[in-house]
């Protein structure tokens, strides 16, 4: 199942965190089923945002996972890739395992920048599936995260330059802000 939401509806940010809420309880009730009950009730959500601070197109996951850690100063949560330290798709088997050994039986969120049709650029999908980073380039590395946050930020090309080159900061910056906003206000009410 997938929603999406236009990066300027200004309930964007209340969309993306109901949809989020939704997918976490289906993820909490399958490590539940695997880890018996109450498994899940009081681990917090771990953030994993991929992408690189090197490209405009690809720096939507470290801008998000900067700005969500400033908005959730003080909670007991784990946001992995930031500006400072980006998890790019190249670190996403070694995240994998990582995860697996360190938070065993947390939901994993995962952010990313996609690649999408012309109609779809300013869309942030929230979907129930893992994240399949590198997917808009062709790689194959292999899949991360319970759920997936995805912003399209460009349109989809044979070469994918314009994921690089002609990305609009401006676009990834507020897909950040909305996406951030989203997280943070869902970490906050789960702390309650």
């Amino acid at each position: 199942m997938e929603y999406a939401f236009n990066v300027y509806n200004k309930f964007a940010a209340d969309g993306a965190a109901m949809s989020v809420e939704k997918f976490l309880s289906v993820a909490n009730e399958r490590r539940e089923e695997t880890y018996g009950a109450g498994a899940s009730l009081t681990l917090a959500p771990v953030v994993l945002c991929v992408g690189s601070d090197l490209a405009i197109g690809d720096c939507l996951g470290p801008i998000t996972g900067s700005m969500l850690k400033r908005k959730t100063q003080g909670l007991p949560t784990f946001i992995y890739g930031t500006l400072s330290a980006p998890v790019t798709a190249k670190e996403i088997r070694y995240m994998r395992k990582f995860l697996k050994e360190t938070h065993p039986r947390s939901p994993v969120i995962a952010v990313d920048a996609a690649v999408g049709g012309e109609g779809d650029i300013g869309l942030i999908k929230i979907s129930d599936t893992p994240l399949r980073p590198g997917a808009g380039a062709n790689k194959n590395l292999g899949t991360v995260g319970d759920l997936s946050v995805m912003g399209i930020v460009a349109e989809k090309s044979v070469a994918n330059y314009a994921l690089l080159n002609q990305t609009r900061l401006n676009l990834v910056y507020k897909m950040s802000e909305i996406i951030s906003d989203a997280l943070a206000n869902l970490l906050y009410e789960k702390r309650k």
